[in-house]
């Protein structure tokens, strides 16, 4: 059933969650890391992701759900190990939670569509925002700018 009033972004993107057999079906796509990260809060070891060298122009998506997360102009090199961005694509496509899981407290990063663990937000990125979205490479998919529409 889809519902009657949708959430849509300023970027009019629909936001309304998956339906529980759309979620599920997603996540039969993902691979074993894939589902670690983005269903169970994992973490990928630093300087390993496929993205975090990606300097082409283009989108960063969710992996499970294709929502346009981060755009490559916002991307810059933090010295981390995961790729970084400054800014998301529009901010209601990202969710904001406090964790306190491993004896820390940061704050979460989730799509605003699905629901998937992205990474952190931590507040010593560069102007003109000041912050550093650090996201886990499993937890997206790039479409580059000259890619067919």
């Amino acid at each position: 059933m889809t519902p009657t009033n949708p959430r849509v972004s300023s970027a009019g993107y629909d936001l309304t969650p998956p339906a529980a057999d759309e979620f599920d079906r997603l996540a039969a796509a993902l691979t074993p890391e894939e589902r670690r990260v983005l269903l169970h809060q994992g973490t990928e070891p630093p300087f390993c992701g496929g993205l975090l060298a990606n300097k082409e122009a283009g989108v960063y998506r969710c992996r499970l759900c294709g929502l346009p997360l981060f755009r490559s102009a916002a991307k810059f090199e933090s010295g981390t190990g995961w790729p970084s961005f400054y800014q998301p694509f529009d901010p209601a496509h990202v969710a904001v939670h406090r964790d306190t899981s491993h004896g820390m407290v940061r704050d979460e990063i989730l799509c605003g569509r699905c629901g998937g663990h992205l990474g952190h937000v931590f507040p010593d990125g560069p102007a003109p925002t000041g912050l550093r979205y650090c996201l886990n490479s499993v937890s997206l998919a790039f479409t580059a700018d000259t890619a067919p529409a």
